[in-house]
C-alpha cells in the first residue's frame, strides 16, 4: 500500500489529501505542515516547515514515500521539486526554472509572446516615471501587477487617474518590479491542468471569486469561493481555450526545455476577440479545488503517479451535478483578520484551512478558515444547500459572501 506526503496547510491541501486517501492504494496521507482540522478526515499532520526541504525529505525517506504532492506555490518557487528529485523521491509539482511561469510575471509574458499565446498587452517597470510615461498609452482602467508570488493579492486595477501614481509607488517597494497591463474586458474562468510532460489531463472549467464584497468589488483576497462546472463557459469556449491556450503552452514548455509533472492553472478571460491568458499559476487554484477534486471518479493517486512517470492517465470526472463551495473568512480579511474565534462544530463537507485547536477544539487562526461544498443536479440548487447549511453554524462572528455563482444564477 502507498504512502503519500502532501505539502502545505489550507483548504486546497485537505482537499488533496482527503481525495488521496479515497485511493484504493493508498492506506496513509501526511501533511506538512498541515492543519488540526484535517485530522477529522483521517490524515496524518506533520509539523515540518513547508520550506524546511531537509526536513521534508528526510521524513519522505524515512516513512518510505511513494509520492509527494505539493500545494503552494512558495516552496515550489523555491526549488522543492529540484530537492526531493535530486534524493531520488518522486513528487509531483514543477521544478524552480518551471515554476518561474507564476513567480515571474515578466517571464510568463514572454513566454507567451515566444509561442504566441494570446494575452494582455503590458511593460515591466522599475521606476515611477517611466511608468507613468506608459500609462499614457494605456486606457482606464489600468492594470498594475507587483512581479512575484502576492498570495492572489498582488493585482490591482485602477480605474481613476488620481489613484495611478500611489498605486506604483505602493506596488513597487513591495515588490521591487511591476508590470502595467491594458485591462482585459470580458468574463474571468479557471483552466486547471494536469501534465506529464507532453501528457494532459484538463480539469472541468471553475470560476472564482477573488474580491471580497458582493457583486465582486473591494480588494483581492485569496479567493471566496468557487463553483464548477460554468455553464456560460461552452464547450466550444473550452475548445478554443484548449487550442489557442492550453496546447501551445505544453508544446512551448517542450520547446523551452521546462516540461515537467504537475499543474498548470490558466487563468482566461474571455474577450472580444477571444480566449487570452490572464495569468499562469503552477499549482491548484484555492477556493477552485475545493470544488474540482470531489468531481474526480477515477483513482487520483494513480493518475498523478502515472503523470509523474509520463503516462497518459485514465480520468472520467462526473457529468451530472454542479459543485459549488463558500469560503468563510475571519472579519477584517484580507488585511487584518480577527484571530482566535471559536469556531462552531463543523459538518463533513468542509475542507479546513486557519485554524489552531486548543483542548480538542478549534480556533481561527489566519485570514480564510475553511470552506464549505456540496453538489446537486442544478447550480441554484447546489448554492441553495451550501448557504442553508451555512446559516445553521451560526457563523455572526465570520465572514462570507452571499452572492457566489452569481453570473450563472439571478437569484
Amino acid at each position: 500500500m502507498a504512502k503519500v506526503l502532501v505539502i502545505g496547510s489550507g483548504a486546497r491541501e485537505h482537499a488533496i489529501a482527503a481525495q488521496m486517501l479515497k485511493s484504493p492504494q493508498v492506506d496513509e496521507v501526511y501533511c506538512a505542515p498541515g492543519n488540526p482540522g484535517m485530522k477529522k478526515s483521517g490524515i496524518d499532520i506533520e509539523d515540518i516547515d513547508e520550506l524546511d526541504f531537509a526536513g521534508l525529505t528526510a521524513f519522505a525517506k524515512k516513512n518510505q514515500v511513494d509520492l509527494t504532492f505539493v500545494g503552494p506555490e512558495v516552496p515550489l518557487a523555491k526549488g522543492i521539486v529540484d530537492y526531493f528529485e535530486d534524493q531520488g523521491l518522486k513528487i509531483f509539482g514543477p521544478n524552480q526554472s518551471s515554476a518561474r511561469l507564476e513567480s515571474n510575471k515578466e517571464f510568463a509574458k514572454k513566454f507567451m509572446k515566444r509561442h504566441d499565446i494570446p494575452t494582455a498587452k503590458y511593460q515591466a517597470f522599475t521606476n515611477v516615471d517611466e511608468a507613468l510615461d506608459y500609462a499614457k498609452k494605456l486606457n482606464f482602467p489600468i492594470v498594475v501587477k507587483e512581479n512575484g508570488l502576492a498570495g492572489g493579492k498582488g493585482v490591482t486595477i485602477v480605474k481613476d487617474e488620481k489613484d495611478l501614481k500611489p498605486t506604483i509607488q505602493t506596488s513597487l517597494k513591495k515588490a521591487g518590479e511591476i508590470l502595467l497591463e491594458e485591462f482585459l474586458q470580458g468574463e474571468e474562468y479557471s483552466v486547471m491542468v494536469f501534465v506529464g510532460g507532453q501528457q494532459r489531463v484538463i480539469f472541468p472549467i471553475s470560476q472564482d471569486h477573488k474580491k471580497l464584497y458582493e457583486g465582486e468589488v473591494g480588494p483581492n483576497t485569496g479567493g471566496m469561493g468557487a463553483y464548477s462546472p460554468v455553464p456560460h463557459i461552452t464547450p466550444t469556449i473550452v475548445k478554443d481555450t484548449v487550442d489557442q491556450i492550453v496546447d501551445p503552452t505544453i508544446k512551448g514548455l517542450k520547446t523551452d526545455d521546462l516540461e515537467f509533472s504537475g499543474i498548470i492553472y490558466v487563468g482566461c478571460m474571455l474577450t472580444s476577440d477571444g480566449p487570452k491568458v490572464i495569468e499562469y499559476n503552477l499549482r491548484l487554484g484555492d477556493p477552485e479545488t475545493q470544488v474540482l477534486l470531489p468531481q474526480m471518479e477515477s483513482n487520483f493517486y494513480q493518475v498523478t503517479m502515472d503523470l509523474v512517470n509520463r503516462k497518459q492517465p485514465d480520468i472520467k470526472f462526473q457529468e451530472k451535478d454542479f459543485y459549488f463551495g463558500v469560503v468563510v473568512a475571519a472579519p477584517g480579511y484580507p488585511k487584518n483578520p480577527k484571530q482566535h474565534i471559536a469556531l462552531p462544530d463543523l459538518p463533513e463537507n468542509v475542507y479546513i484551512a486557519g485554524v489552531t485547536e486548543e483542548n480538542g477544539k478549534l480556533y481561527s487562526k489566519g485570514g480564510r478558515i475553511f470552506t464549505l461544498f456540496d453538489h446537486a443536479s442544478t447550480l441554484k440548487e447546489a448554492k441553495t444547500k451550501v448557504y442553508a447549511e451555512l446559516a445553521k453554524l451560526g457563523l455572526s462572528e465570520f465572514y462570507y459572501r452571499k452572492d457566489i455563482g452569481f453570473k450563472d444564477i439571478n437569484n
